[in-house]
């Protein structure tokens, strides 16, 4: 993909943002004001948010650079961006719509004869001659000024872009940093034995540690996680975003979580971004066990089934071992079924030709936010929740925190707990 290229893909972003702003400033300054000092400054806080978020989001997705203040400020206007220009766009047809209509009302107006003009049948000047012409009801206020229709007009649609955009931003951050949700599924499993009928498993992905979520975020995840006494917890990777070194005492609260089994850990792209290596060592340091292209054996009241994990797909980037289906499944007993731990969900295809029982996953964060949603669905072949993908099941967990925006607007954060049942 051209985006495996950094200078490729960090040169994209640039492309898109310079877009992105170029029309705002025609939205929001150019077409509100008139020429002059007004303008001016309006032009220069665009550009120069344009350039916070650019750098912001550069300057965040480098490894080793502590920079929590930009990131702030970066990541806040690249939500608001988005909802402005998502609400802009919006408006652009009852905009047009009603500039059309403005323009028909005048046309109107234009060709209706003045009474002054209006003689009477015997050539004598009519009584209402004297009487002043008025404007169809609601064009009178805008004196059919065009210019003035379309600044007055201009200035209400850029003034309900920003609430707008103020709005779900305003709610989709203190969405994201709330309390997480608990969702509840169950799967039935073929060839699971029925002594592990109830056999559950917490799902927890996507934390991404680093300059919004800190240790006390960790600590709640762990409360959440002890409350409902698993029998298994599995870490479905980005876990951080930042090295051990800057962020890892964020992350040190998962020595606290309790199960039956254990927790297992897989890597996400952010773990590669962020040094994987000394991630793996900082989870096996926090009690966790690491699924590298491997499989284990889950034991429980004289009943089994094998758990397996593979690496990212994003790994080779980073000059790690990609994901190894045939390492972490190959030579098993295919009479035993397999639960595959896989960060991103497109992983599926591989489970699938490998005789994969159930694959749990999250990357996706369930979009995050409206309506990016739809665009991170067409990318992966199951957004959120529980599907069926030939003889394979698969569940995406939502993700407990986020990435970029602190914003998950339609959203929110979540563990799930994942219920196994033998399938009649």
């Amino acid at each position: 993909m051209l985006t495996n290229n950094p200078l490729i893909f960090f040169g994209i972003i640039t492309l898109l943002a310079v877009s992105i702003h170029l029309y705002l400033y025609a939205r929001l300054v150019r077409s509100t004001t008139r020429p002059g000092r007004w303008r001016r400054a309006g032009g220069m806080t665009i550009a120069g948010l344009g350039i916070v978020g650019v750098v912001g989001f550069m300057v965040t997705r480098t490894v080793g650079v502590d920079a929590w203040w930009l990131a702030w400020a970066g990541y806040v206007w690249i939500a608001l961006m988005f909802y402005l220009l998502l609400s802009l766009l919006v408006l652009e047809v009852p905009r047009a719509a009603l500039l059309m209509w403005w323009r028909s009302k005048k046309t109107e107006v234009a060709r209706t004869p003045s009474p002054a003009l209006v003689a009477t049948p015997r050539g004598e000047p009519d009584e209402q001659a004297e009487t002043p012409f008025r404007a169809p009801d609601g064009l009178d206020a805008l004196k059919l000024d065009e210019p003035g229709r379309r600044l007055f007009l201009a200035r209400a649609c850029a003034l309900a872009a920003c609430g707008a955009a103020a709005g779900f931003v305003g709610y989709g951050m203190s969405a994201a940093f709330g309390d997480l949700r608990t969702v509840r599924v169950t799967v039935p499993i073929r060839g699971l034995d029925p002594r592990l009928s109830g056999f559950r498993i917490a799902a927890v992905s996507d934390t991404h540690f680093g300059p919004f979520l800190h240790r006390e975020f960790a600590e709640r995840i762990v409360a959440r996680v002890n409350r409902e006494q698993p029998d298994m917890v599995a870490i479905l990777g980005d876990l951080a975003d930042g090295t051990v070194a800057e962020i890892g005492r964020a992350a040190e609260p998962l020595r606290g979580l309790t199960s039956r089994q254990g927790t297992y850990f897989v890597t996400g792209n952010h773990d590669y971004s962020s040094g994987a290596d000394e991630w793996v060592d900082q989870v096996r340091h926090l009690g966790m066990r690491p699924l590298l292209n491997e499989r284990v054996e889950i034991t429980s009241g004289g009943a089994a089934f094998d758990l397996a994990g593979v690496n990212d797909v994003m790994a080779p980037m980073y000059d790690h071992a990609g994901p190894d289906f045939t390492a972490a499944l190959g030579g098993r007993d295919p009479a035993r079924p397999v639960i595959l731990l896989a960060h991103q969900p497109v992983q599926v295809h591989a489970a699938i030709r490998h005789g994969v029982d159930l694959q749990l996953s999250g990357h996706t964060h369930g979009g995050q936010t409206v309506a990016f949603d739809r665009l991170v669905g067409l990318q992966q072949p199951v957004l959120a929740g529980l599907a069926r993908k030939e003889s394979t099941s698969i569940f995406v967990t939502r993700g407990a925190g986020f990435f970029g925006p602190p914003v998950r607007a339609g959203v929110p954060p979540e563990i799930a707990i994942i219920e196994l049942q033998p399938q009649a």
